[in-house]
């Protein structure tokens, strides 16, 4: 039986999802491990991809059932004590996914770890951050962009949170590692986000019940960000408002007519 479960979900990122399963395998983890990819009807060949792996398992939805459904149908079919939620559009350096598992096993009370992300050119990427709420969602959104356009002071910034050691109240879904136990007892991932803020309300629905997330900046995973929301940006845009929307009804219900007062003048509903 597996020790952990790596869970890929794809959707149309056949050469992310090529160079995300050689990096796993090239050197493997140490850990008794399994690989599930998940295929949200990929048209791009990603199936083909998987199916050159004898060790991964494919799953495939038959749909494009979003990251929240199709990440929990790969948990439903996994057996290890371990899950490891990856996007397809990350490259895993050797012994990162053992860093990650090393951490976990160190804190019994963490639940949750994420790593260090990276792009290509090794530039962090802000991972983690405050509950979203209107003040932390604009100020996450500024440091974001502001580091994506390079401004100086706001890079070094972002380089100075992304060495830090801390507790968020979230880190990035887009490798996030978590106690199947802890994932179960808050009824994993909640479905009604089809794409984006999931992992922001998994961490928080984790940390309800007294468990910690952890952001561990000594282990890097290089992530190729927005691979799958560039095939469909109009699509993914909508996905993201809709997100929000359904966040800030579960989370912050006094906030939402504004949000949506806000959404209508920008022309987005």
């Amino acid at each position: 039986m597996p020790f952990l479960s790596i869970i890929i979900v794809s959707f149309n990122t056949r050469d992310d999802l090529a160079r995300c399963l050689e990096s796993l395998h090239r050197p493997p983890p140490s850990s008794p491990h399994e690989i599930i990819v998940v295929d949200n009807a990929s048209v791009d060949g990603s199936v083909g991809v998987a199916r050159q792996w004898p060790d991964v398992s494919l799953v495939e939805t038959g749909a494009n059932l979003g990251f929240a459904r199709a990440n929990n149908i790969g948990i439903r079919a996994s057996r290890g004590d371990f899950l490891l939620l990856l996007n397809s559009d990350t490259v895993v350096p050797a012994g990162a996914v053992d860093g990650l598992v090393q951490a976990l096993q160190q804190s019994a009370d963490v639940a949750v770890v994420g790593p260090r992300l990276v792009d290509g050119e090794g530039r962090a990427e802000l991972s983690f951050g405050a509950m979203i709420g209107p003040f932390n969602e604009l100020r996450q959104k500024a440091l974001v962009r502001g580091h994506d356009r390079r401004v100086p002071w706001i890079s070094r910034l972002v380089e100075r949170l992304t060495r830090s050691q801390h507790f968020p109240d979230w880190v990035s879904g887009a490798c996030l590692l978590v106690r199947r136990a802890d994932a179960e007892a808050v009824g994993l991932l909640d479905e009604r986000y089809f794409m984006y803020a999931e992992d922001v309300d998994f961490c928080a629905a984790i940390r309800a019940r007294g468990r910690k997330v952890l952001f561990a900046p000594a282990i890097s995973v290089v992530h190729h960000r927005g691979r799958s929301a560039a095939v469909a940006r109009a699509a993914t845009r909508e996905a993201y408002r809709r997100s929000q929307l359904a966040f800030y009804e579960k989370h912050h219900p006094r906030w939402t007519p504004f949000l949506r007062f806000y959404l209508r003048l920008r022309g987005f509903l």
